[in-house]
C-alpha cells in the first residue's frame, strides 16, 4: 500500500485567495459603484480577465467577497435576561475588527445584489439564532428583523456615516444604550 502524496494548494487556489483579499480591500475602501476589476486586479498582481474568469462579473466577485460569518454565540447557553446585551457586544466586536460588514451594508443601500446578501446573512444566521431563544418561534423572524434593524442602525450610524455621537462612544455605553431594546425585541411582548 503506497501512501498518497501531500497535496498542495494549486496556485488557482492561491490566486482566488488574492483576488478576494484584494476585493475586500477595495469594498471597504471605495464601496461597490467605485471598486473596479482592474484596481481590483492591480492590488492582486493579476490580469483583470483572471478576475472575470474566476468570478464572471463585479456583481459575483462582490457576493464571493461578502461572504460573512457573524459568528454568533450560541444563544441558548446565556442566560435569557443577558441575551439583548450579550448580542449588541458581540456585534459590535465584530464590526469594530472587520471591515467586510461596513462594506456590505455601505454597498447594500445602493446595489440590489449587496442588499440580497445583507438579508441572506439576517435571515439565515441571524434568524436562525434568534428562533432558538425567542419564546414563540413563530415570532422569530418578526424578532430577528427588528433585531437586525436596530444593529445596522446602529453599525450605519457609527461605521459608515460616522455620526459623531455614535462613532465616539465607548462600545460599552452602545452597549448599555442598546442592549435593553435588543433584549425587548428578543424576549419581550409588543406595547398593547
Amino acid at each position: 500500500m503506497t501512501e498518497a502524496a501531500p497535496t498542495r494548494p494549486r496556485r488557482s487556489d492561491a490566486t482566488r485567495a488574492a483576488i478576494l483579499r484584494a476585493a475586500r480591500e477595495r469594498f471597504a475602501a471605495d464601496g461597490y459603484e467605485r471598486a473596479t476589476i482592474r484596481a481590483i486586479a492591480a492590488e492582486a498582481r493579476i490580469d483583470p480577465s483572471m478576475v472575470m474568469r474566476y468570478y464572471g462579473s463585479k456583481e459575483g466577485l462582490f457576493a464571493a467577497a461578502a461572504e460573512f460569518d457573524l459568528r454568533l454565540p450560541e444563544l441558548t447557553d446565556v442566560p435569557p435576561e443577558r441575551l439583548g446585551e450579550l448580542l449588541v457586544r458581540h456585534f459590535l466586536d465584530r464590526w469594530e475588527n472587520d471591515e467586510t460588514m461596513a462594506a456590505l451594508l455601505r454597498t447594500a443601500a445602493t446595489n440590489p445584489a449587496a442588499a440580497e446578501r445583507m438579508r441572506g446573512i439576517c435571515a439565515d444566521q441571524l434568524g436562525t439564532a434568534v428562533a432558538r431563544v425567542a419564546p414563540d418561534p413563530a415570532q422569530a423572524p418578526r424578532r430577528a428583523g427588528l433585531v437586525a434593524s436596530q444593529i445596522l442602525g446602529l453599525a450605519l450610524t457609527r461605521y459608515v456615516l460616522r455620526l459623531p455621537p455614535v462613532a465616539d462612544a465607548d462600545p460599552a455605553e452602545l452597549v448599555a444604550w442598546v442592549a435593553p431594546t435588543i433584549q425587548r425585541y428578543l424576549r419581550g411582548t409588543p406595547a398593547a
